[in-house]
């Protein structure tokens, strides 16, 4: 059974967490939230602005602070954005209130799909590789410590993987 009917998507930038997750809050009638975009409309202002202004350590109290509203609801699929783990509390939150996904993927395929992206902050350098690779070294431990599933999203399409979400979690709701 979901916990709380919750199903919560985590994972590196670019590991598809919007995309499926839409997919999967229709085939499970959950509703869909996207961590990013309930911040920006909270805030009024864009991720990189906020970076901007708050720095990433203001960004991320903003984060654990929707995330925990958010989590608190019944029947969400959340897709997270891709440092929402870092925090331990975020981190206990995600396994206590839900059913938690890590939608994993190669640093080559992360890259190939956040390359014309400008609303990320963390990528606007000169060696966006050297960001990703760090930032998989740091966090895939803290993905799979949450995760309940962990989903390789690796060159197939956003509905197959959604699919094989759907089927793993109407196993667990039988």
């Amino acid at each position: 059974m979901l916990k709380h009917n919750n199903l919560f998507l985590v994972g590196p930038m670019g590991a598809g967490k919007t995309t499926i997750g839409r997919f999967l809050a229709e085939n499970l009638d959950l509703e869909f939230v996207d961590l990013d975009a309930e911040i920006e409309d909270r805030c009024g202002a864009n991720i990189p602005w906020i970076f901007d202004v708050e720095g990433e350590e203001g960004f991320r109290k903003r984060e654990s602070r929707m995330l925990d509203e958010v989590t608190s609801r019944r029947g969400v699929l959340l897709a997270t954005g891709g440092g929402a783990v870092l925090a331990e509390s975020n981190r206990e939150t995600l396994k206590q209130r839900g059913y938690v996904v890590y939608l994993s993927a190669s640093v080559g395929q992360l890259l190939e799909r956040t390359a014309h992206d400008r609303n990320r902050p963390l990528l606007q350098v000169d060696n966006p590789r050297q960001v990703i690779e760090k930032l998989i070294s740091d966090r895939d431990p803290l993905y799979r410590e949450v995760a309940d599933l962990i989903v390789v999203t690796e060159k197939r399409k956003p509905q197959l993987v959604a699919d094989d979400i759907v089927t793993a979690v109407r196993q667990l709701m039988d």
